[in-house]
């Protein structure tokens, strides 16, 4: 039998970093990095602006879904669809010149980030395991920050011209997925020929559902699968509509409370670089059970979003809750990864897919609500709000555990 070449694992692992910091740093989450200068220039207020960011989430979640069902089987294509959405959606973006055009291209663009993520887990399961597997995960989905970092950098060269800075995202973004889908090679190992590893059902109510078979198959899990998601769904949710005001209104905040523009910038890339180093700290919160590394991570980005909602004008504190917030949430992210991978590694990217579904779902609800809610009653209040949701989604998995641990009552 032919075997098909296939380019080095470091070659995938870096190419699907990049796909990863394209389709989300530079497309899906730049959209709040340029909104100032989009307004401006299209004559759109802060309403409008929440409800194209709310669409976009919603297109998200519609690729993530597509993902979900089709990782297992066409995870090479995956990466096609989500390099021309995203690249193609950006490219769009840049040349429009009305409120619609842009907002629908802007909304057809964050599909991409939806279709990369179930698409990756898949690749990178399929060429490793265990310990190796789950740091290559941590680092590639670390690619957000680097993606924000190279967003940042473009707005301080080319604003206020964002459509230059959106037509280089979309050309990067078609690049870099053509790397990708080269890298996965043709004949690329997937779950269909990886052996399951037994020890990755870790939840009592999967490992007596789930016997050993061919990983991450393409077939919907079953029903105690579902069952065991609750938890990581519900605190995904929470983290998606808490963390949305930052995504959406973190620079206009800044630029309200009279932070010079550049600066303004920097913070945005301070966010890029604090979700970057999450590569460096996953060699230690790697080791860590996925529901503890979540309370840490998700911890620090209540605080930074609460910092970002009372104290905008103090620029150093500004600039370490942009840093703070990007590794908390990066590593939030990683830490859904590792929870449902921890549940079961044979529906990892589905469960990927389930939860970063629901993330981004919370994000369409939080972006709409801030977006009624920061005129009214203002920045201060707006973030205030979402930094509580953020911290009751921190804490939900600790109070079930608490409650679960609890001796039940003597019967009579």
């Amino acid at each position: 039998m032919k075997r098909s070449f296939l380019l080095p694992t470091s070659v995938l692992l870096a190419s699907g970093l990049g796909l990863v910091a394209a389709t989300y740093g530079l497309v899906r989450l730049a959209f709040g990095l340029f909104l100032p200068d989009v307004q401006r220039d299209l004559g759109f207020g802060a309403d409008v602006g929440g409800a194209v960011s709310s669409g976009a989430s919603v297109l998200y979640c519609t690729g993530a879904v597509v993902g979900f069902l089709l990782a297992g089987r066409a995870a090479r294509w995956l990466v096609v669809g989500a390099a021309l959405t995203a690249g193609l959606g950006a490219i769009t973006t840049a040349a429009s010149a009305t409120t619609v055009v842009f907002g629908v291209a802007a909304v057809v663009a964050s599909a991409g980030a939806g279709l990369a993520s179930p698409a990756m887990v898949q690749l990178v399961a399929g060429r490793l395991d265990d310990a190796a597997r789950d740091r290559a995960q941590a680092v590639v989905n670390s690619g957000t920050g680097p993606g924000l970092v190279a967003a940042g950098v473009l707005a301080l060269v080319l604003l206020p011209d964002w459509r230059t800075a959106w037509a280089a995202a979309g050309v990067v973004t078609l690049l870099v997925g053509a790397v990708v889908f080269l890298a996965a090679g043709r004949g690329a190992p997937d779950a269909r020929s990886a052996p399951a590893q037994g020890s990755a059902l870790r939840h009592p109510a999967v490992r007596r559902s789930a016997p050993r078979r061919p990983a991450l198959r393409a077939a919907l899990p079953g029903r105690s699968w579902f069952g065991a998601q609750v938890v990581p769904v519900v605190v995904a949710l929470l983290f998606g509509a808490g963390s949305a005001v930052v995504w959406t209104y973190g620079r206009s905040a800044l630029v309200g409370a009279g932070v010079p523009s550049g600066l303004t910038v920097v913070a945005w890339i301070a966010l890029g670089v604090g979700g970057a180093s999450v590569a460096v700290t996953a060699r230690w919160t790697s080791g860590l059970p996925a529901a503890r590394l979540w309370l840490l991570t998700t911890t620090l980005a209540a605080v930074a979003v609460l910092t970002l909602g009372l104290l905008p004008h103090v620029v150093g504190a500004a600039l370490v809750a942009c840093a703070l917030f990007g590794w908390g949430y990066t590593a939030a992210t990683g830490a859904l990864i590792a929870w449902t991978t921890e549940i079961d590694q044979d529906h990892a990217a589905a469960g990927t897919a389930l939860l970063f579904v629901v993330l981004v779902a919370g994000q369409a609800l939080g972006a709409a609500a801030a977006g009624v809610l920061v005129g009214p009653v203002g920045t201060a209040t707006t973030f205030t709000a979402a930094a509580a949701v953020v911290a009751v989604a921190a804490t939900t998995p600790l109070v079930v555990a608490r409650r679960d641990l609890r001796p039940a009552a003597p019967t009579r």
